[in-house]
């Protein structure tokens, strides 16, 4: 799910569970031969009348293979486990396969928890992987062994928190990696009703302007509205090459099943439907009205 499938083979092969980065198939934790020079938060222009927020890398983290974030719902209390968000291929236990959803699955993995300049502020542990799947979307949700209140009394950091509406089309985004420590500035320019990529198909995928060219790494990174500061979506996979629905390069599938390739375009999935899943204490509930996340 990001860059090649070399990569994609190697992070397995390291322990390290991502497909792609951000561009092509799920985004892989896969290097490129060089890093990506750092850069500031850029402050992009919106369609909405807000002024932008400055989007830094508060609240990003960075996983082994790919990037992530501390975030929490609308409802969450600073008293409740904190969870970090992102891509079910980013699993330490490798791709869940077509139709497999994992819940309450034991961890202890740890994340770098980052400052808003993108250096270290100190590590995060898990408890367990609250959620994860490959299916319909591309996401894990890891609980942690800290509350938000201690991880900003510890290092003075704040959660992003989960918008819970649909994002808009045209509007612009920063999509945050911590792997690379790079920012990402482009704009929504649609939706794809359904992406195919190998095995996996995901539903109403936010598909990026060209520049937002996301590479291996970038894999879990938050995507932000700098509008209202909040988090949209999670990067997930790109198509690379031009191939048709293959790893590394996922194709778009209409509502009359008419596929199309766009080479070099990158690809995430929503999060707003992560919201109508949580319950009181961070907890995931499946069963809850207006959850659609897969269950086991």
């Amino acid at each position: 799910m990001n860059r090649s499938l070399v990569g994609a083979l190697s992070a397995l092969l390291l322990g390290g569970a991502t497909l792609v980065g951000a561009g092509a198939a799920p985004a892989t934790a896969a290097s490129p031969a060089k890093a990506p020079a750092p850069v500031k938060a850029p402050a992009s222009a919106t369609v909405s009348a807000k002024a932008p927020k400055a989007v830094d890398f508060t609240g990003t983290v960075a996983l082994s293979n790919c990037s992530g974030s501390v975030v929490r719902m609308p409802g969450s209390a600073d008293s409740d486990p904190a969870l970090v968000l992102s891509n079910g291929h980013c699993l330490e236990s490798g791709f869940p396969g077509a139709g497999e959803v994992i819940v309450d699955q034991p961890s202890s993995r740890s994340f770098t928890l980052l400052t808003a300049s993108g250096g270290r502020a100190g590590t995060v542990r898990a408890s367990k992987v609250a959620y994860a799947t490959m299916t319909d979307t591309d996401i894990s949700l890891y609980q942690l062994t800290s509350t938000y209140a201690q991880i900003q009394s510890s290092y003075g950091i704040k959660a992003l928190q989960l918008s819970d509406s649909h994002p808009a089309q045209g509007s612009a985004i920063n999509v945050v990696s911590g792997y690379w420590k790079k920012i990402y500035s482009c704009n929504i320019d649609g939706f794809a009703y359904r992406l195919k990529e190998g095995d996996w198909t995901w539903k109403d995928s936010v598909r990026y302007t060209s520049a937002c060219n996301t590479i291996g790494g970038t894999s879990g990174s938050p995507v932000v509205d700098p509008a209202s500061g909040k988090v949209v979506a999670v990067n997930n996979t790109g198509n690379e090459d031009g191939g048709r629905c293959t790893l590394n390069n996922p194709c778009e599938v209409d509502e009359n099943g008419t596929v199309t390739v766009r080479q070099g375009i990158n690809y995430a999935q929503e999060t707003y439907i992560i919201t109508k899943c949580v319950t009181t204490g961070n907890k995931i509930d499946l069963n809850l009205a207006g959850c659609v996340l897969p269950k086991p």
